[in-house]
């Protein structure tokens, strides 16, 4: 009899257990990643309806995919190669280029619970972090998050966005400098 899949174990082993039968292993799976991929999807879509909008989609579209899959790559790797073809999608079918965002779309999901004293001087941050994410370019908005928030390879963020490797490395480093700028100065 095959092993249960739980919280411990890693993501291919959940996606695999799951696309044998196991259904708790999509739950897993859908709690690991719902957060993290929701707030990837507003920052880029701009606004909270919309990228729930295309949160749905690429759900719906792993399901679809969950018996041709293959562990070539690390889940959140496949996830998110899903979530950038549908925001792609999104884009065209919206015939936008860069978003018109509403502010307080990105604070909907907070990492954590805060001491109530240091909550508004975090949200403050949020907000500021927000608005100066909105200032950067698509292409450098994209890299940066999926480098940072997603912790994925630059050879990763080349090869989910058809990029090559060193244009990845520069949008990533622009991206990281107008932040820096744009959040009041400059930082090592």
């Amino acid at each position: 009899m095959q092993a249960r899949p739980d919280e411990h174990s890693d993501d291919s082993t959940l996606m695999l257990a799951w696309r044998n039968g196991q259904h708790e292993a999509f739950a897993i799976l859908y709690e690991r990643h719902r957060s993290r991929l929701l707030r990837f999807l507003i920052h880029e879509t701009g606004n909270a309806s919309s990228g729930e909008e295309v949160f749905q989609e690429v759900w719906l579209s792993l399901i679809r995919q969950r018996d041709s899959y293959q562990p070539l790559a690390r889940f959140s790797t496949f996830l998110l190669g899903i979530a950038h073809s549908k925001l792609v999608d999104w884009f065209r079918r919206n015939a936008r280029h860069r978003w018109d965002s509403d502010l307080g779309a990105a604070e909907e999901l907070p990492d954590h619970c805060p001491l109530p004293d240091a909550q508004m001087d975090q949200q403050q941050q949020k907000m500021r972090l927000v608005a100066c994410l909105r200032q950067l370019p698509p292409e450098q908005r994209e890299a940066f998050l999926l480098k940072e928030e997603h912790e994925l390879g630059l050879n990763e963020i080349a090869q989910l966005t058809s990029t090559a490797a060193e244009t990845v490395k520069s949008r990533v480093r622009y991206a990281i400098r107008k932040l820096r700028e744009c959040l009041g100065g400059e930082h090592g």
